[in-house]
């Protein structure tokens, strides 16, 4: 079985998978009499022959080492995950290489991180790791299909970095 060590989930290294969305820096905007700031824009709804919607995800929690048997991704438009806690999460992604997965890789958010990935792209199930998950997940509400699944043929062990 291969190993992966998650890293920390940074933009730069998150970016050919899609958006990190965090509030860091100063923001955009002001707003709300100057009490609100407003990291403003953070990503990009894809979708297609559909509309984008918001839903909530109840996500039981796993641990690490994690057995990784299986990514997927979404054709028809791009998806968003937004923790409602502060916890952690794990996220598994890998690159696209003729219609199917390559190599996963693995990043480990921090509290005030969630992310938004690309349409198409392979990523792993939802992973809270430290308590059971609620998400906010924004992505395409439509008829037709809209999930293609891979299993591999061995498994991966997805480990905390090194």
């Amino acid at each position: 079985m291969s190993r992966i060590d998650a890293a920390p989930l940074t933009a730069g290294a998150f970016a050919p998978y899609g958006e990190v969305l965090e509030a860091e820096g100063a923001p955009d905007r002001i707003i709300n009499q100057g009490l609100c700031g407003r990291f403003h824009d953070l990503a990009t709804l894809d979708v297609l022959d559909g509309r984008a919607g918001i839903s909530l995800f109840k996500a039981e929690p796993r641990s690490l080492p994690l057995r990784l048997e299986m990514v997927e991704r979404h054709p028809q438009g791009s998806q968003a995950f937004v923790p409602m806690s502060h916890d952690p999460f794990l996220v598994v992604v890998a690159p696209d290489e003729g219609g199917r997965p390559g190599t996963p890789r693995a990043f480990l958010t921090r509290a005030g991180q969630g992310i938004n990935f690309h349409r198409g792209t392979w990523h792993g199930v939802l992973t809270p790791l430290y308590a059971p998950g609620l998400f906010a997940v924004i992505d395409r509400i439509g008829a037709g299909p809209n999930l293609e699944e891979h299993w591999f043929e061995e498994p991966y062990l997805v480990h905390a970095t090194a």
